[in-house]
């Protein structure tokens, strides 16, 4: 209904001999009544006099846009980036807006429409793009051909604004998702970026960051800042359903994606006439969200949402904008197998005004296995390293448009200040032992690993700091006092550097080390140097770019040389790590330095090769990988107990005949290497563990849907009967592990019979966090590894035994193993949880007294 302002004004422009518009609530006055005959059609001139049914008015319109459509060839595309809602867009999203069930196809007449009591029209925008669809995009790129394709395609996107259609993402997308085939998956990518490549450039950027489910880099803050509130709002605003009807859907369904998809083939019919979805068009949307803010920006965000779910043709592409707008895609296309596309398809095709060379394709079908396999390899690896050094797509696509897949490529795409290059990483070793094993012969040093955050400083000539994290975001403004510190580290000759090093929180008085807990405490965002209670020191351990020139393949003596010689140390507030240079026959020396770091209250130790030495083997049983590679061969090894075929000279088959390559001490940005290692407390066996008692559980994301986790796990109160809840966990856990478990705790909403679980906390389980989706009836008792135990706001387990408002919680728990052989009577205690808590401490304490006697004695 129109506001009383509005209708004063109507009544104020009547009475001053104005004609008066006649709005939709006009149209809709008589809809309450349901005797109102039905009317045919008015002429046009006499519209504004005629009361219309809803049939009559749609039908109208419908025959308006036909016409429309058949004089312009479907009509133009237009951005949904408008800043003010056209009249149409206006009408649709008013609550009076004229809903009406579509389904497949018109009724063949009017009688037959009203048998059926609903009006069946369809709209254009709403159907299928079945030329999009067609394209066989998961076929091998050896035997796909773009060009069959690219010319039809741009026929049919010049109808519709002349950019590439949303609809061919989509169809990607539904390939993609639709197959665990890692080969299958990359295919379909590679070929889809062909298309764009060869068809639409211009496109190939926006379609790259949305396959990512990412609209800028890490380093570059840029939110949707979207909840499920506005996407469900969207959702019952564009497809006629209410909150029961779309709570109902979820709860059958669970995922936001799956939900629009279902919701979409409800659709109402809305009195707007669709617009065709662009590539261009969804990502500048996303943009136009996270860039929207202050006074009125929810109001925009919701009227851009309410238009991409309209526009969206079909199911397809309704579950794919939701799941962008999630941030949740799904489709298995991790950054890795993005880079591993890139590379190929910019192998075998390039833009039409392009003049680097392409591969021949007649030659690469000729090839046997092994040696394409080594064709694709090298493109892959210089994509890989060019975004490791500079993971922004904004940088690597344009290059890779001018000069496709060279050696050049890593000069474009090199290191640069206030660009983070992604970190390095170290493997993980179980034990001492096993660490020494690997580095026989070769020296290295044990570093402590610091419980902190882990930072990469840039600072310029003109002493402009940045501050990146390991996983890139940018928090300079998180250490303002880091920012002020660090241009006064330089010493004589030293203009600009990148360094790496840990962030800990320390007593600036006293040295003493304080934990991770402590230094989450500290404020994220517009910190004032000023109002700083939590004090941090930056342990650097590491030199990457010097003065305009990249480190990267320096060894690392070399690199920490000039670390420790070009800086000014300040005590406790930037300094170098600790660190023990060693060699393999030194077990009982490095097995101290790893006993003084844990009691130091480090997370363990992390062990680097000092120097390239060629002419000494790997001897680990596998070549060093990719952190990112190891999940692209995960589907062959389901196959590692068949027999592999062999060769006539014995060896097997397609098996690559090379020699084992030696480590480097050279810095691999974005590779997971075993010439560092890093051996934690939490995973030696000699530290203590909890035995704990499953409680509860929630429904797992993306592939865990069907199962639960996390795991809620509780220890025992032995003086009041009632378990506390500790800690939820998700490591640990194996897929066989993860199925068996879901089958012996059913909620029973699949199977029908509730199994070994409860509808309703207990009594005596002691929690008031988020509540599972499912109780379990406690029964079991798991051994569980964890790295410390912390103070909680959050969990209440053994509260008033070691703090009276702060319950114990555990940081980085691990599943090892049920134990059959424990009852839950002899499960962990709230008091034991609370003496390891103290036992914790007190090592830290006596630690710092016994070096600060040291200290003393050496003054």
């Amino acid at each position: 209904m129109s506001s009383p302002t509005k209708k004063r004004k109507l009544n104020a422009d009547s009475k001053n001999g104005k004609p008066q518009s006649k709005g939709l609530e006009y149209f809709f006055s008589r809809q309450k009544s349901k005797d109102t005959p039905a009317q045919s059609l008015p002429d046009q001139d006499a519209a504004l006099d005629a009361e219309l049914t809803d049939e009559q008015l749609a039908r109208k319109l419908q025959d308006e846009w036909d016409k429309e459509a058949a004089a312009v060839g479907l009509g133009g595309s237009q951005s949904v980036q408008n800043d003010e809602p056209s009249k149409e867009s206006a009408i649709s999203t008013q609550p009076e807006q004229l809903t009406l069930p579509i389904n497949a196809a018109p009724p063949a007449s009017q009688e037959d429409a009203k048998k059926d009591g609903t009006l069946k029209l369809e709209a254009s925008g709403m159907a299928e793009d079945t030329i999009t669809t067609s394209i066989p995009l998961d076929e091998s790129p050896l035997i796909f051909e773009p060009r069959k394709y690219v010319e039809l395609l741009k026929q049919h996107w010049k109808k519709e604004g002349g950019d590439a259609s949303y609809a061919l993402l989509t169809t990607c997308f539904v390939l993609v998702s639709g197959t665990t085939s890692r080969i299958k998956i990359v295919d379909t990518l590679v070929n889809c970026l062909r298309i764009l490549i060869e068809g639409d450039p211009d496109s190939l950027l926006p379609a790259v960051w949305l396959a990512t489910n990412s609209i800028s880099p890490s380093y570059i803050s840029m939110e949707l800042g979207l909840g499920g509130s506005a996407i469900s709002k969207a959702l019952k605003n564009v497809c006629g359903l209410d909150s029961r009807s779309l709570r109902a859907i979820f709860n059958k369904h669970g995922d936001a994606g799956d939900v629009a998809y279902e919701a979409k083939k409800k659709q109402s019919f809305t009195l707007r006439k669709p617009k065709p979805l662009t590539i261009k068009g969804v990502y500048q949307s996303l943009v136009k969200i996270a860039s929207t803010q202050g006074q009125g920006s929810a109001e925009v965000k919701q009227r851009i949402v309410d238009r991409l779910l309209q526009d969206a043709r079909g199911g397809e592409e309704s579950r794919f904008i939701v799941r962008t707008l999630c941030q949740h895609l799904r489709i298995g296309a991790v950054k890795t197998t993005m880079l591993i596309a890139l590379s190929r398809a910019f192998t075998l095709s390039k833009p039409v005004n392009g003049d680097f060379a392409t591969q021949d394709i007649s030659r690469l079908q000729k090839l046997r296995k092994e040696e394409l396999a080594e064709v694709w390899s090298k493109g892959e690896e210089i994509v890989k390293a060019c975004f490791a050094r500079r993971p922004n797509y904004n940088d690597l696509l344009p290059a890779l448009l001018n000069i496709g897949v060279c050696e050049e490529l890593l000069l474009r795409c090199g290191l640069s200040l206030h660009i983070p290059l992604r970190p390095m990483l170290g493997s993980i070793t179980r034990d001492l032992s096993e660490m020494l094993t690997k580095l026989q012969g070769r020296d290295f040093t044990c570093e402590y690993k610091y419980d902190g955050q882990r930072a990469q400083v840039h600072c310029d000539e003109n002493g402009k700091v940045s501050i990146f994290s390991r996983h890139l975001e940018l928090m300079t403004d998180k250490y303002p006092d880091l920012v002020a510190l660090v241009p006064t580290i330089r010493g004589d000759g030293v203009n600009s550097f990148i360094m790496e090093g840990e962030v800990v929180a320390v007593d600036q008085t006293t040295g003493d080390l304080k934990n991770f807990q402590t230094l989450t405490n500290r404020a994220r965002k517009d910190v004032d140097i000023g109002s700083i209670t939590i004090n941090v020191c930056l342990f650097s351990f590491d030199l990457m770019f010097l003065n305009g020139q990249p480190l990267l393949d320096r060894p690392f003596r070399e690199r920490r040389e000039l670390l420790r010689s070009l800086f000014t140390e300040i005590p406790n507030r930037f300094t170098w790590v600790k660190s023990l240079d060693a060699t393999s026959n030194e077990s009982e020396t490095v097995l101290d330095f790893f006993k003084s770091a844990t009691e130091n209250k480090c997370e363990g130790i992390m062990v680097k090769i000092l120097d390239n030495l060629v002419d000494i083997p790997y001897t680990d049983d596998e070549e060093p990988k990719l952190a990112e590679d190891v999940k692209l061969s995960t589907p062959k090894s389901k196959s590692k107990a068949k027999a592999k075929p062999t060769s006539k000279d014995g060896g097997e088959e397609g098996k690559p005949k090379s020699r084992r390559k030696a480590l480097l001490a050279t810095y691999e940005p974005d590779k997971r290497l075993d010439s560092w290692l890093k051996v934690k407390k939490d995973y030696n066996s000699s530290f203590d563990t909890l035995d704990m008692i499953p409680v509860a559980g929630w429904h797992g994301m993306g592939r865990k849907s069907k199962w639960w986790s996390p795991i809620l796990l509780a220890v025992r109160n032995d003086e009041t009967g009632a378990l506390e809840a500790v800690c939820k966990c998700i490591s640990g856990f194996t897929d066989t592990f993860y199925k068996a478990n879901k089958e012996f705790y059913d909620d029973g909403k699949e199977s029908g019979e509730p199994k070994n679980t409860r509808a309703q906390q207990p009594g005596f389980i002691e929690y008031s966090g988020p509540m599972p989706d499912v109780w379990f009836e406690p029964q079991e008792v798991w051994e569980m590894a964890f790295a410390d135990i912390t103070l909680s706001p959050t969990y209440t387990a053994a509260i008033g035994l070691v703090s009276d408002e702060r319950g114990l919680s555990l940081r980085f728990p691990r599943f090892l193993k049920k134990r059959d052989d424990k009852s839950m009577d002899e499960a962990s205690t709230t008091h034991f949880l609370a003496g390891l808590y103290r036992k914790q401490e007190n090592v830290a304490v006596t630690n710092n007294a016994t070096a600060e006697v040291l200290d003393e004695e050496d003054d």
